[in-house]
């Protein structure tokens, strides 16, 4: 199964200039962890509750600070044609459950994000049931 089959498309993006106090408020909205940074069109970042809660909170961020304060700069993703053994592979070994989708390797289009959830989700065997398990089994 590929990426295309189980992906969320084109989430809306985050302005890059948004506070973390707007970043919390879509994630909570939408019920998600993790929200695309964009400026002008473009892929920039991503933000997740966990950088809120590291980057922004324990470093002393304030609610108003920008979101770009917190986010992630280096965007980990996979393309939508890739096979979801291997993007289950790529989540455990970078340690993260959701990775932005870009359309190709030529241009490079961010197309949606995939989670974990979403290929649980379509699961309907074993041996990826188990890749799922040990994509989380450094959270606990």
């Amino acid at each position: 199964m590929q990426v295309k089959h189980v992906m969320t498309s084109k989430p809306e993006y985050l302005d890059a200039s948004a506070t973390i106090r707007e970043a919390a408020i879509r994630m909570h909205e939408h019920n998600r962890g993790f929200t695309p940074v964009g400026e002008r069109e473009k892929l920039v970042g991503v933000v997740t509750d966990r950088d809120i809660a590291l980057r922004g909170i324990a470093d002393g961020k304030t609610p108003d600070d920008p979101i770009s304060s917190v986010m992630s700069g280096k965007v980990l993703y996979c393309y939508q044609s890739d096979e979801i053994s291997t993007v289950l592979q790529n989540m455990q070994d970078q340690g993260v459950q959701r990775l932005a989708v870009l359309n190709n390797p030529d241009n490079k289009e961010f197309v949606g994000v995939v989670a974990l959830s979403d290929i649980a989700r379509e699961c309907h065997d074993a041996d990826l049931a188990q890749r799922i398990v040990n994509c989380c089994r450094h959270y606990h």
